[in-house]
């Protein structure tokens, strides 16, 4: 699904053609990680002409927006029954297990962030049904103070059976520039699930279930006679 999320710091419309996509910041990544040319990269096969012709790539005016998702959002567990965080009690569950990012804009252009998010889904042993609608929301934020925009999506799941289950998504983030020397780095775009109170302090104290846990240990095996 490849939706449009605007941020609300100006009226605006996009007509012009966006130049090729730039790899967006992500922590941790090195500048050749972000996909930055280098002198010595060789086509593998100088023999073998190319399908298509090279596309001709621009620089950004400036950095992409660094993107990330938010720790205490990053899991989604539902504990049901006396509400005790214990295997036994879990409902539905969901990650996000991955983001990938890229930016692109020029002059004054709006800046457009392609973001894609791969999404981890289960169901334990309080699930109840095939299906669950997860939510999610992507925030624009100026960095590190306010939030500019906050958008909400629908994540609906179909398990067939299975206790598991993977799904991708695809989201255009547009953000508006206050002119042309507002730089990508001003911004930043966090992505999380729409958790409760509970399930963010779950999030935030690392806990993990591990169903063994509290489980006297397996003897150990005596070892045959000589």
């Amino acid at each position: 699904m490849r939706r449009a999320l605007l941020a609300s710091l100006a009226v605006m419309t996009v007509a012009t053609a966006l130049p090729a996509v730039a790899q967006a910041q992500v922590p941790g990544q090195t500048p050749e990680q972000r996909g930055r040319p280098t002198q010595d990269a060789q086509p593998a096969d100088r023999s073998r002409a190319p399908r298509i012709a090279p596309l001709r790539r621009q620089p950004n005016a400036g950095p992409c927006p660094y993107v990330k998702i938010l720790y205490d959002a990053a899991r989604f567990v539902e504990i049901a029954g006396d509400g005790r965080p214990a295997a036994s009690n879990v409902g539905y569950t969901g990650e996000i297990e991955g983001l990938s990012a890229g930016c692109a804009y020029q002059s004054d252009e709006p800046i457009t962030v392609h973001v894609d998010l791969l999404f981890n889904l289960g169901r334990g042993p309080q699930a109840q049904g095939d299906t669950r609608t997860y939510r999610y929301w992507i925030a624009v934020t100026e960095r590190n103070r306010a939030v500019l925009a906050k958008e909400y999506f629908d994540l609906p799941v179909n398990f067939e059976g299975a206790d598991r289950t993977s799904v991708t998504e695809e989201r255009v983030i547009v953000i508006p520039r206050a002119g042309i020397e507002t730089s990508g780095a001003n911004f930043e775009v966090l992505v999380g699930f729409d958790v409760t109170p509970d399930m963010a302090e779950f999030n935030r104290s690392g806990s993990r279930f591990r169903v063994t846990a509290g489980q006297n240990p397996a003897p150990a095996a005596t070892p045959p006679a000589q």
